[in-house]
């Protein structure tokens, strides 16, 4: 059956009928995480979570469509490990921008990004392109939409490679997953108060954190962990597209029009 929400598999026919409200486009990463995860971990998460939130979505509203996914992403300070494949940001970017004029172009004014890779930041792209275009362009780190629920599933906190990235992995592809090769997460702390605390920020070359580019730690992770997270993740980002599809267009948009009182 053809997947009326995936662009890839819809058709001329019933496009030239519907043009979609929201367009998802999905952004990853090609790069290690710790020896036991698959290179392509960011990619084939964020296509998964995107095509059953477009599904769902869909379903309600007959208005959204998913893009296939931009697989590279912003990778410099992993490039002392094999295979890492890098794209500078302004590349990214460019590309991003090219992709949301030809939405524009059709008649598509809401654009969401689902970002897999912690490295991609498309704030200044966001920023800008709004400023230079009448579109809606947003931003969803998949991975944080559910931190507020997150110690209700895991045991570990999970940076790069550990209980949470390997519990989606288990419960979405476990053939990928070599857990007889995950390495310890130990990696070298910084040497400055400020950093260990946060208040000063740097970027990390991960050769410099260990040998097997991990940060966190696997060991607690489980497929049911991992089904339980995308459950809430991919309800949540669901319902948004829903509301943002069924959300007209005003001079306000996406604020409200009458000052009327939200949870911030």
């Amino acid at each position: 059956m053809i997947k009326d929400w995936d662009l890839t598999q819809t058709n001329l026919n019933r496009l030239s009928n519907r043009i979609p409200e929201v367009a998802v486009l999905p952004t990853g990463a090609i790069e290690p995480h710790n020896r036991h995860l698959p290179e392509g971990q960011d990619m084939l998460h964020v296509s998964y979570i995107t095509e059953q939130c477009c599904k769902i979505a869909w379903e309600k509203t007959q208005k959204v469509i998913g893009l296939p996914a931009i697989p590279y992403g912003v990778d410099c300070n992993l490039m002392d490990f094999p295979m890492a494949i890098h794209v500078s940001q302004h590349t990214l970017d460019a590309m991003i921008k090219d992709i949301i004029i030809s939405l524009y172009k059709h008649g598509t004014r809401k654009i969401v990004i689902i970002n897999g890779h912690g490295g991609n930041d498309f704030t200044p792209l966001l920023r800008q392109t709004q400023c230079d275009m009448d579109i809606h362009l947003f931003q969803c780190d998949w991975w944080k939409v559910g931190l507020d629920q997150y110690d209700n599933f895991f045991e570990n906190s999970d940076d790069h490679a550990g209980e949470m990235e390997t519990s989606v992995a288990l419960a979405l592809f476990p053939e990928l997953v070599e857990m007889q090769y995950a390495a310890d997460s130990t990696v070298r702390p910084f040497r400055f108060e400020a950093l260990r605390k946060n208040w000063v920020r740097t970027s990390r070359r991960f050769v410099k954190l260990n040998d097997h580019c991990a940060s966190s730690d696997p060991s607690k992770a489980s497929a049911k962990k991992g089904k339980e997270y995308l459950d809430l993740v991919i309800n949540r980002i669901s319902n948004f597209l829903i509301e943002l599809a069924q959300t007209p267009l005003d001079e306000f948009f996406p604020h409200e029009p009458d000052h009327k009182k939200t949870d911030q």
